[in-house]
This record gives C-alpha cells, sequence and structure tokens, in this order.
C-alpha cells in the first residue's frame, strides 16, 4: 500500500532534479502514472474482494477510501498522460519554459500524493494536514501562468481555503475531545471516534459537524463557501483544473463523509441530512443561474461542478437509494468533468481564449475534440443513457417522499443547467471559424481523453458487482 504513496514522491523528486529533458521527463511522468494506477487498482480489487485492510494504526483502505483511490489513480493517470502533449504544445508556443514544466509536475505529484493519503488514512488530524497540503500545492499550480488574474486568483483559493480548514480542524478537535479526554496516549483514529461517540454532549457535537461541513465545505464548492472555484479553475492550467474539479471535491467531501458517520451516532441521522440538504439545493440554484448568463467556458465548467457537489450532497441527505446513487454520482461527475476540462484545454491551445463569444467554427476547428465536448456536454446535464441520467433520477427518487418541494427546485435548477449548457455549447460548436486559426489537434492530446470517454460509457452501461458491492456496502452505513 505504501507504494502508492512513494510513487508520487519520487516521480516529484525526479522532476525537479530532470535537467533540460522533456523525453525523459515524459518518460518517468508517463511510465509512473500507469505503474500507480496498476497498484491502485491491485489494492482496490483486493479490498472489494476482501474487505477492508488495516496497513497500521494509521493507515487503512475501507470501501470509501478504496472508491476515491479508483477516482484518483484514474483521473490522475489521465491527467498525467494529457499533461505531457498539453505542456509541449505550451513550450512550442513559447508560452513557457522547461522550468515550468519541471515546476508543474513537481507540484502535480504531490497534489496526488496529498489526496491518496487522505483516502487511505485513519486519523483525522493526518486528513486535515492533507488536504491543507493539497491547498499549498495547487496555490503555485494556478499561478502557474504568473499573470496578475492567476495570482489574485491563488490568493483567494489560498485565504478562502485556509480560512475554511482552520474551521473544519476547530470542529476535528472538538469531535476528538471525548477520546482525547478519555486518555487515549496513540493518534486517535475514525475507530476510537466512534467508541467514544456516546460521552460527547449533543449540542457539542452538532456544532462540530457545522464547523466540519462548513470547512471542508469550502474544499468542496458548496454555497456560500464557493466564491473562490470559478476563478481558480477559470486560471489554472486545464489539467490542474481536471484535478480539481474531478479529484480534490471528492477528497473533501469524503471528511465530510467520515465525520457524517460520527454526527449521526452522536445526534441522530436528521440533523446531518437536513444540512446537507440545504446547503446542497442552495448550490445547485446558485449554480444553475450563472450558468444560464456564463460568458466563460472554464467558468461554466466550474460553476458545472458546484452544481454537481450539489446534487451530490443531496442524495446523502436523502440517504437510503439516494446515498448508493450520490457515490455513483461522484464517480461519473469524476470522469465526465475530466474530460470536459481536458477538452477545455484543447480549446485554449487552438483559441488561445478562454471566453465563449471568441470560440467558433469548433467542429471544424477541432472535430474530435468536438465531438467529445458533445458527449461530455451530454453526460453531465444528465441525458440518457449516459450514467448521471440514473444517479439524477435515483437521487430526486429518494427525496420525492420526504422532500417534494426541494426535488421540485432541484429538477427546475437541472434544467436551467440544461439549457444554459446547450446555449454555449452550441455557439462553440457551430458557427464560421477565423480564417487565421488553423485545422487540427494538439498532438498528444486526445487519446488519454477518449481513454475516459470509453471508460465513462462502459460505466455507464455496465458496472462491475464488485464496484457495485462496494458503493452498497458504504451506503448501507448511511441511514434511510
Amino acid at each position: 500500500m505504501y507504494l502508492i504513496l512513494i510513487i508520487p514522491l519520487v516521480v516529484s523528486v525526479l522532476s525537479f532534479v530532470i535537467k533540460k529533458s522533456m523525453r525523459t521527463m515524459s518518460l518517468i511522468v508517463l511510465a509512473s502514472s500507469l505503474i500507480e494506477l496498476i497498484f491502485v487498482f491491485c489494492i482496490v480489487l483486493e479490498v472489494f474482494a476482501n474487505g477492508p485492510r488495516t496497513i497500521s494504526s494509521y493507515f487503512a483502505i475501507d470501501y470509501l477510501g478504496a472508491i476515491v483511490l479508483l477516482i484518483i489513480g484514474t483521473v490522475g493517470c489521465a491527467v498525467q498522460w494529457y499533461s505531457i502533449g498539453y505542456l509541449k504544445s505550451e513550450m512550442a508556443k513559447k508560452i513557457i519554459g522547461f522550468n515550468r514544466v519541471r515546476q508543474y509536475f513537481v507540484l502535480t505529484n504531490l497534489f496526488i500524493f496529498a489526496m491518496l493519503f487522505s483516502a487511505v488514512t485513519t486519523n483525522p488530524i493526518l486528513l486535515w494536514i492533507a488536504i491543507e497540503a493539497t491547498t499549498l500545492s495547487t496555490a503555485f499550480l494556478i499561478s502557474f501562468y504568473n499573470k496578475p488574474t492567476a495570482l489574485e486568483a491563488a490568493w483567494k483559493y489560498l485565504i478562502i481555503n485556509s480560512v475554511g480548514l482552520l474551521l473544519a480542524f476547530f470542529g476535528t478537535l472538538l469531535f476528538s475531545y471525548p477520546a482525547l479526554n478519555s486518555g487515549h496516549t496513540i493518534l486517535i483514529n475514525w475507530n476510537i471516534l466512534l467508541a467514544n461517540a456516546g460521552t460527547i454532549d449533543p449540542f457539542i457535537a452538532k456544532v462540530a459537524f457545522i464547523f466540519i461541513l462548513i470547512g471542508y465545505g469550502t474544499k468542496m464548492g458548496l454555497v456560500p463557501m464557493h466564491t473562490w472555484l470559478p476563478d481558480a479553475h477559470s486560471k489554472a492550467p486545464a489539467p490542474v483544473s481536471s484535478l480539481l474539479s474531478g479529484v480534490l471535491l471528492n477528497v473533501a467531501f469524503l471528511a465530510i463523509l467520515r465525520f457524517k458517520v460520527l454526527s449521526d451516532v452522536m445526534v441522530g441521522p436528521k440533523f446531518s441530512q437536513d444540512l446537507l440538504i440545504a446547503f446542497g439545493l442552495l448550490s445547485m440554484l446558485v449554480a444553475a443561474f450563472i450558468i444560464l448568463v456564463q460568458k466563460n467556458y472554464k467558468r461554466l465548467l466550474a460553476y458545472s461542478s458546484i452544481e454537481h457537489m450539489g446534487i451530490i450532497a443531496l442524495g446523502f441527505g436523502f440517504g437510503g437509494v439516494g446515498a448508493f446513487a450520490a457515490l455513483l454520482h461522484m464517480m461519473y461527475h469524476s470522469l465526465a468533468k475530466s474530460i470536459l476540462f481536458l477538452s477545455a484545454g484543447n480549446i485554449f491551445l487552438k483559441y488561445s481564449s478562454t471566453k465563449i463569444v471568441n470560440i467558433r467554427g469548433m467542429l471544424r476547428v477541432l472535430p474530435t475534440t468536438s465531438i467529445v465536448l458533445i458527449i461530455g456536454f451530454l453526460a453531465i446535464t444528465g441525458v440518457p443513457p449516459f450514467g448521471i441520467f440514473l444517479t439524477e433520477f435515483s437521487i430526486l427518487s429518494a427525496g420525492i417522499t420526504a422532500h417534494p418541494l426541494v426535488v421540485v427546485l432541484a429538477l427546475f435548477a437541472m434544467a436551467l443547467v440544461f439549457i444554459g449548457f446547450l446555449m454555449h455549447v452550441i455557439s462553440m460548436i457551430f458557427g464560421e471559424k477565423e480564417e487565421s486559426i488553423a485545422q487540427g489537434e494538439a498532438s498528444g492530446t486526445i487519446a488519454p481523453i477518449v481513454v475516459l470517454v470509453i471508460i465513462f460509457i462502459t460505466l455507464s452501461v455496465y458496472i462491475p458487482p464488485a464496484l457495485h458491492d462496494a458503493i452498497g456496502n458504504v451506503a448501507g452505513i448511511m441511514p434511510l
């Protein structure tokens, strides 16, 4: 298990020491990401087959951790693969030099390491440290191009997330107090916290979960703590945006779910469910209205991420079938949003603009990316037969009896999102292209996106029984 943590650290060090050889860098990054994916698959399959695996007092992999590991490994490998072609194109245009490429791979591998660490640690303090580490590594990636707007977005991201995580740390201490007060001398883990759950005052537990939800909800992008997300996603390189949206938001939600289990034991499930429903619905509505009038395609995708985090929060708020569908939705969203952000990277490489009004005639200029963009649009907006349609339908079905008004408003938000996406995608795909823009895709950027599309379509029509059972095991601990 430790190999999946060691590999990105080793690659980060190698990326720092390599001098002036893009070929060597590319081979190391591609080989290491594939090896990492293989190790992740082996560990995940073992957990799916034999149940949760305890490595030590501070590291273990349960079903939820395995699902998140699967997301990190799959999307991380595709993004690293894509990054090679993307950065080569940027170097060919003299936008960046090799030193920037070195910095990029040092930071992205540290970012991936921190997310992997978050998924496998059993200690809430170490979890907090790992998620804080993702903030530090990605802040420099957001400011990658050193433009004033990118630096502003990076500082905004750093300050807002640091404040949010400070609140999460305070909530963590409140949850940990009973275990610490009972005389535990080692670093506490989730099992120790659960064993001492009955000794905490219910009011303190409620306050603690509110701090956790606001703190990690900031990292997750829930409204109204979301303000960093559109700026960060629009200014970061496209593959970094893919990792932020497709992976990091899920890692933050993993932290919330860990504490939700504790909160449900301490004060009952209704408290956490009502909060998740409220934040989830608010996120969906705010994102939907902004998507409708959005003028920047990367910000459009960022607000779509906020909407989908709201949908996932609704699923766990409704519980039962809704929790099962929310976990599956988490996987579908990671794949679909990665497809869209990497496609956005191809668009930016060709048009050198993120403004929707400047993107015309994509079907002639970038035919393959255009097809992928259409698939991604249909997938992310929940059009059948794509898997997100099934998960959204299941989530809304789970809440229609107890929360009919919430379901109606959620449907309204989804309809607005579809209309907004349809308008923007049509305007980009069709129309007359500028004569100065040559036709052709950037070398090395299509294959990883196509692989993600194949995986997404396959999972939309067939969910492996082992994965289905693992999701069911996680959803089973969520109350009906």
